[in-house]
């Protein structure tokens, strides 16, 4: 041994390395995420569409992009509902007109006020043009929006905390769009109401948000 207490050649590398602990598994490793719910027509009915009219339509007063409108879908009280649609539709256009709402959604603070659900709109792929759909005139504010064919014992929707817990907007959104006839429907399953179906103004080919 050397003055060290060590051999005088030093000591050989036996080849093996000083064990340590395993690393903590990360969150993502301990929890794997659960997988994307897979879109189908079965689920179409989770979404509560109504026909609405527009009873009135202000400019957010914290908000240049916004419009804060109070929407008739067929309830005790018009549902306050906010939407980007400053630079797509005049005022005076959205006043009285009308449209089509996704009512169960968890209520949204916009700015400061609450918004009780979506205007459903079309939208180009630039996303230059933007149009709210529509039933056919004549239709009551309030009556559900159906897939397919008209039903009047169509399924009852999912809740808000459904709908956003299970991501079922989500899962279906992209599935909607325009066609040629500027009907709406989700992939080739048209939205319909008691009266015929919805549609955009002038909308062909365009998706649906």
């Amino acid at each position: 041994l050397g003055a060290s207490g060590a051999p005088a050649g030093g000591w050989r590398h036996v080849g093996r390395r000083a064990w340590s602990p395993p690393a903590a598994a990360s969150a993502a490793e301990a929890e794997p995420e659960k997988p994307k719910l897979e879109a189908s027509a079965e689920m179409l009915p989770k979404l509560e569409i109504r026909a609405g009219k527009v009873l009135s339509a202000e400019p957010h007063p914290d908000a240049n992009s916004l419009y804060v409108e109070s929407v008739d879908v067929g309830e005790e009280e018009p549902r306050t509902i906010i939407s980007g649609l400053v630079k797509y539709i005049s005022l005076d256009k959205l006043q009285g007109r009308d449209v089509v709402v996704l009512c169960n959604l968890k209520p949204r603070n916009m700015r400061g006020i609450k918004s009780f659900g979506m205007l459903l709109c079309a939208s180009n792929e630039a996303h230059d043009v933007v149009e709210p759909l529509a039933p056919p005139p004549g239709t009551a504010p309030g009556e559900r929006v159906c897939f397919g064919e008209y039903d009047e014992q169509y399924p009852e929707a999912a809740s808000a905390n459904q709908v956003q817990k299970k991501k079922i907007w989500d899962a279906l959104q992209p599935g909607l769009n325009t066609t040629g006839e500027r009907v709406a429907c989700w992939q080739d399953l048209p939205m319909v109401v008691s009266t015929g179906a919805v549609t955009s103004e002038t909308l062909t080919g365009g998706s649906i948000s």
